[in-house]
């Protein structure tokens, strides 16, 4: 055996600045708490705050007989697991998607390694977006099919793309997310869904950050721009603005049948638990209350550009997925810390994560937050960072 490569590679990693390790956190609504001191949790997923809103659970629990509810399905959904909530939860996407199935996962990751792996073959060609997330990256790695990648964002390089190659290939599949969790900006989908039919492919969209968070309905981008009949696949997750746990596809009857028979990482998993299904389904149909919470993510958050542009900050985006980038890996380093210190918890998001001299820190906006507490945040950013 030789164990010397791995602590070799680790001081690789150390030396690059990109060590990482296993915080000790409590968590207290949109604060948390790590070494002693209380911060204002700016590196949560939990974007509409639901995940401490204890009149909302409340409400859950009075209508649900919460008693009755296991924690385990005790089994993959093809052999015993698979129990009443999922199959209420997958109709109510269906209706609310307006489209003929529905497909619930464990994960975003179990959605994002099993979807493309099991629909695509040597004979077909996926054409992803640069800038798409690494459960994506996997799941392309594991599928037979070719892959080539666009230029993040870039219409004109996708369409060139098409027309060398579509030919080539019995299906083409367009993956993108709608919008991108480290510059926050957001696709444009309609643009998508022409070239998608111009040139006969499938279009996979990843929702994970824009489920309940844009939309009137919260139903994400695809709602938002008005598109969601042409969209073939709809991935989104529901460990973020949803403050549960689970992923989901909507697409028709035809690929649902299929992913039940073929997608290993839906086959060969215990299924979810009947008390997150149940929680998960009365989220979302509580989803259309929230609007009020999704108009102030975008206000805080364009607020929050324009501070950062103010003090002479490049940053992206458009959503409440806000980058500050700061250059090298140290420099993002030193600049977590400095905000950490000074009651604000982000984290650095370095090199290879991001481009080289694109390390940055993410800003996660939460709706829960106070006014007067982004007020402390954007005075530290104006007067307290020189």
């Amino acid at each position: 055996m030789n164990i010397e490569r791995y602590a070799n590679k680790l001081n690789t990693i150390r030396e690059a600045g990109n060590y990482r390790h296993l915080r000790e956190v409590q968590h207290n609504g949109f604060l948390i708490h790590e070494g002693g001191n209380e911060l204002l949790n700016l590196s949560s997923n939990d974007y509409l705050g639901l995940s401490a809103n204890r009149r909302f659970k409340e409400e859950f629990f009075l209508e649900f007989d919460v008693k009755s509810l296991n924690f385990s399905a005790v089994s993959s959904r093809l052999l015993s697991g698979n129990h009443e909530y999922y199959l209420m939860l997958e109709n109510d996407l269906r209706e609310l998607y307006g489209k003929e199935a529905a497909l619930v996962f464990n994960s975003g990751y179990h959605a994002n390694i099993g979807i493309l792996p099991a629909l695509t073959s040597k004979k077909d060609l996926i054409i992803a977006d640069k800038s798409v997330h690494a459960s994506i990256i996997d799941g392309i790695r594991l599928s037979e099919a070719e892959f080539a990648r666009y230029r993040h964002a870039d219409m004109e390089h996708l369409r060139s793309i098409l027309q060398e190659k579509r030919e080539q290939y019995e299906n083409v599949f367009i993956v993108t997310e709608s919008i991108f969790s480290m510059d926050g900006d957001v696709a444009d989908l309609l643009e998508l869904c022409d070239l998608k039919k111009e040139f006969d492919a499938f279009l996979y969209v990843d929702e994970a950050h824009a489920v309940g968070v844009r939309g009137t309905n919260g139903l994400g981008c695809c709602e938002e721009q008005a598109c969601m009949e042409d969209i073939d696949f709809i991935v989104g997750t529901f460990g973020k603005a949803f403050a549960s746990v689970g992923a989901f596809v909507v697409c028709n009857d035809l690929f649902r049948e299929y992913l039940v028979n073929t997608q290993r990482s839906l086959i060969f998993s215990t299924a979810l638990p009947p008390m997150n299904v149940a929680w998960t389904r009365y989220v979302l149909n509580r989803m259309p209350e929230f609007y009020e919470l999704r108009e102030k993510l975008l206000t805080v958050s364009e607020r929050l550009r324009q501070t950062l542009r103010e003090k002479n900050f490049e940053t992206t985006g458009s959503s409440h997925i806000v980058p500050m980038i700061c250059g090298e890996n140290e420099t993002a380093v030193e600049m977590a810390e400095l905000l950490c210190d000074n009651g604000f918890f982000v984290l650095p998001v370095r090199y290879p994560t991001v481009p080289k001299n694109q390390a940055r820190i993410r800003f996660s906006l939460n709706a829960a937050i106070p006014d007067e507490d982004y007020d402390c945040l954007f005075e530290f950013l104006e007067k307290g960072i020189e």
